[in-house]
């Protein structure tokens, strides 16, 4: 069935998204990504060279001279922002959360508007953010990885060991069907996992639609124990039902 306008145009505009995002970009990665065929992406390739948004190259493109990267970011940001406040509003009076070094999941506190509000996080950025009057937060400590403000170690995990919460928000650099939730850090791991287990009611995965059945370097939580995804509504209604089908609820926002 032929596609219509606007949908070849937001593929045209996600292709633009991922390489902006990772500087170039193969077909392979494309057509897997955006789930149409190598041939689609070549011929949208070859329109976005053809205004000069992309250059191409054997088997694949990378940024051209009218594709405006601050743009295309402040496009994402959006998303992000928007599943931030989401993931806020699903914050209750009387809770305590966990929050990991996601850049999404640290936005959501400048919107918490409930009371009482603990948040327990290994996000050193933290110190700098917004803060509500209405909630308090603990940092785990650990060893601090300065690029990303990140506490790690066994400092960080003896303190997240001896407590619980009752929900997380967690972000991730991928998640899929096939691998589950991944992170492109491996001393992030540990950490996600306990931010997992270690809630008694509901652990929430925040991705933004770039990050959906994509796969990063290591597992930190497998498909089967995944029950919440807080994405954005360029993530299409098949893929949703795919997950759904695996029991997990996509909350498209």
């Amino acid at each position: 069935m032929k596609k219509s306008r606007s949908e070849v145009e937001q593929r045209r505009k996600d292709i633009l998204t991922i390489v902006s995002e990772n500087g170039e970009a193969s077909v392979a990665e494309l057509s897997d990504k955006l789930k149409v065929s190598p041939l689609t992406i070549r011929r949208d390739l070859q329109h976005l060279e053809d205004e000069n948004f992309l250059e191409r190259f054997y088997g694949g493109a990378k940024r051209g001279a009218n594709l405006k990267e601050d743009e295309v970011r402040a496009e994402i940001d959006v998303y992000r922002e928007t599943i931030a406040k989401y993931a806020a509003s699903l914050v209750e009076d009387g809770d305590s959360i966990f929050i990991n070094t996601s850049s999404t999941a640290l936005r959501m506190i400048k919107y918490i508007k409930s009371e009482n509000v603990t948040v327990i996080t290994n996000n050193g950025n933290v110190i700098n953010g917004v803060h509500p009057p209405n909630l308090s937060i603990i940092l785990t400590g650990g060893e601090l990885r300065y690029m990303k403000g990140a506490m790690v170690g066994d400092f960080a995990l003896n303190s997240l060991s001896r407590v619980t919460a009752k929900k997380s928000f967690i972000g991730c650099s991928g998640i899929s069907l096939q691998s589950g939730m991944t992170t492109e850090l491996a001393n992030e791991v540990q950490i996600n996992e306990i931010m997992f287990s270690r809630v008694t009611e509901r652990a929430y995965i925040l991705a933004d639609h770039l990050k959906v059945e994509k796969n990063s370097s290591f597992v930190s939580c497998p498909i089967n124990k995944i029950t919440d995804i807080i994405t954005d509504t360029q993530v299409s209604d098949e893929v949703a039902e795919a997950y759904k089908q695996n029991g997990i609820r996509m909350h498209r926002v």
